[in-house]
């Protein structure tokens, strides 16, 4: 998409829906430096109508829509990068990377537990008894560990 549109100099983006389904589309082209528009879908819809004596929705037909009302309405929305929106999401990525961290460390932990507690290991692996367990010279038995 970027290859095509990079052949025309004088460029403008059209996006529809910017806060929603267009977001990710939209703050790509921003980051990589193109202007971009955002194009509400109430005003793509009725120009979609308006064309077509219809509503139904396909792609060239959106396309021409969203294209329309980015030529003819002034004063559309001049989409830009959206810090906030980023930093949360870095903080969400590191929040779940942290989660599966901790469920792959736990999990390990328990099929240690297995092997090391005759019978088996109970599922419920607490910080306190894992720094027991991997505290030199504390015997099993010392954990609170208990076969099922």
């Amino acid at each position: 998409m970027l290859t095509a549109g990079r052949e025309h100099k004088d460029r403008i983006w059209a996006v529809e829906g910017c806060n929603g389904i267009g977001r990710h589309v939209a703050q790509r082209l921003v980051a990589d430096g193109e202007a971009i528009v955002d194009v509400p879908a109430k005003l793509s819809a009725r120009a979609r109508v308006f064309t077509t004596g219809q509503g139904r929705k396909t792609d060239p037909v959106v396309a021409r829509s969203v294209a329309v009302v980015a030529l003819r309405t002034q004063g559309l929305r001049q989409v830009v990068i959206d810090d906030t929106t980023v930093a949360l999401r870095l903080l969400v990525d590191r929040r779940d990377q942290l989660g599966r961290a901790r469920t792959e460390v736990a999990s390990r932990l328990h099929h240690l537990l297995l092997e090391l507690v005759p019978g088996g290991a109970k599922k419920d692996v607490s910080a306190q008894r894992a720094v027991l367990c991997s505290t030199p010279g504390v015997p099993v038995a010392a954990t609170g560990w208990r076969s099922n």
